[in-house]
């Protein structure tokens, strides 16, 4: 046999294999985007490409609260769905792998021992009464090595492998999303336990100067200076302040166990003491950079899923051309074991193969369908996910400077109510007003004092959401 021709046939089909053509299907663009060139709430915003990469850093120290940062590190240590988030990250990871073996030729062995038999029906001879049937046993020894290499003419194990790896960076921005979400929500329900504490404290106070009040009614009763009605407005007044105090009970309980599961514990593993102080509300800078949107996680991971089902557009169109691929096997075949491996007992075989489906009813043109339908999809939840970007930053934007606004006219309100508070209780000891007057004005004192805190607590939960909004923060230098 003459090998030579065969042997440059080959070598050009291994030089075709790995110079090979362009890849089939569109290379990856970005979609484009109907975009402001700045945020309506802020000047000097403007609007850039997702870069989640870059480092965000420990933005919940921002709130100064070495509690809530030893409650975070818990958390991201774990929390079991960031456990799962993270494992669905390294599956990604190794599909990634998975793809980028198919350039390389598998290799395959076996090894086997085969024991067959035939009757031989058409001779039988007759031994006295009895009919003998001859028959035949014989072993087969086999050991061989097979290697197969597909060769990428078309673009689609390459198209394949850049899905692969847009998946896997898709699964990373998920992760990161996920570890945000779950740090966002965290800090929530610490600052909105923290403004519980403060409110107590506040109750307690309040309740502390209604029984004071209450004994001070009491003995001007018993004295004749005042109506047995006035002593139950006091007492009324107290009980429904107490009953108010215990309420908050409850609330802050439901937060400590939602914070004790975050952390990846259950509510009787964790215990977070009263605190007379509520964490710093960080301020907002007046110019942000544009960076800052682009680090959001669940932006980067629409883009790149974008990616993805561009690249598997190619592969679908792939379908429509033949495989090549190039198979080798060889080994010893015999029928005993003691001269199993030698070499008359060699076979061994080499040559490409061409595979193309000729009919199939329409199945490859509504693959490429699909696929074409799948990239428009991702398309449209990429764009939707950018402008529900927008809208959050600007929404909470809006939102903090709103409840600054309202709470600079509040803090006037609870200085007035505070003054008022002081100059009735005077007119009642000196008699110039009934014990109703106070009644209502302590009333009103004390919800100015309590929308004080709950504004208090709606900025700093806006501040939080402002933060997750903007990808993790306006801190952080792009990562080497």
């Amino acid at each position: 046999m003459n090998r030579a021709p065969f042997s440059r046939t080959l070598v050009s089909l291994l030089l075709a294999g790995m110079l090979g053509g362009c890849a089939l299907g569109p290379d990856y663009q970005r979609p484009e985007l109907a975009v402001p060139a700045q945020f309506k709430q802020v000047e000097g915003w403007k609007t850039a490409s997702p870069a989640d990469a870059l480092e965000r850093g420990a933005w919940w120290q921002l709130y100064g609260d070495a509690e809530l940062d030893a409650l975070v590190e818990r958390l991201q240590v774990s929390n079991q769905n960031l456990a799962a988030a993270e494992a669905q990250y390294r599956q990604a990871r190794a599909l990634v792998r998975s793809a980028r073996a198919s350039f390389v030729p598998t290799l395959s062995g076996s090894a086997g021992v085969t024991r067959s038999g035939q009757g031989e029906g058409s001779d039988s001879r007759f031994a006295g009464s009895s009919v003998v049937s001859g028959s035949s046993v014989s072993k087969s020894y086999d050991l061989s090595l097979s290697a197969a290499w597909e060769l990428d003419l078309w673009g689609k194990l390459r198209r394949n492998l850049e899905a692969s790896q847009a998946d896997y960076a898709a699964s990373a921005a998920d992760l990161a999303a996920v570890r945000l979400s779950l740090q966002s929500e965290l800090v929530q329900n610490y600052l909105q336990l923290r403004v519980l504490d403060e409110q107590k404290r506040l109750l307690d106070a309040t309740v502390a100067a209604y029984a004071r009040s209450l004994r001070l009614t009491e003995n001007q009763y018993r004295a004749g200076i005042v109506p047995r009605s006035d002593v139950s407005q006091a007492t009324t007044q107290l009980k429904s302040t107490q009953a108010q105090a215990i309420d908050l009970n409850w609330q802050r309980a439901q937060l400590e166990h939602a914070i004790a599961v975050l952390v990846g514990g259950s509510p009787a593993e964790l215990s977070i003491a009263p605190r007379a102080s509520v964490p710093t509300l960080p301020a907002v800078p007046v110019a942000l950079p544009s960076q800052l949107l682009e680090r959001r996680p669940d932006v980067a991971a629409a883009e790149r899923r974008v990616m993805a089902a561009n690249a598997r557009i190619g592969v679908a169109e792939a379908a429509w051309f033949p495989d090549l691929s190039i198979s080798a096997s060889g080994g010893y075949r015999g029928s005993s074991f003691a001269d199993w491996i030698e070499v008359p007992n060699r076979f061994w075989s080499l040559g490409p193969q061409l595979a193309l489906t000729l009919f199939d009813g329409g199945a490859r043109s509504a693959e490429l369908q699909r696929t074409q339908a799948v990239y428009d999809q991702t398309v449209a939840q990429y764009r939707q996910a950018v402008l529900d970007s927008f809208r959050e930053v600007e929404d909470y934007l809006v939102q903090l400077r709103v409840l600054e606004q309202e709470s600079g006219v509040q803090r006037e309100a609870l200085d007035a109510a505070r003054e008022s508070l002081r100059l009735i209780e005077n007119q009642y000891r000196a008699g110039t007003v009934d014990y109703n007057a106070v009644v209502n004005v302590q009333a009103t004192a004390l919800n100015n004092e309590r929308s004080n805190l709950t504004l208090l607590g709606n900025r700093l939960l806006a501040s939080v959401q402002l933060i997750a909004a903007l990808g993790g923060g306006w801190q952080g230098e792009a990562s080497e």
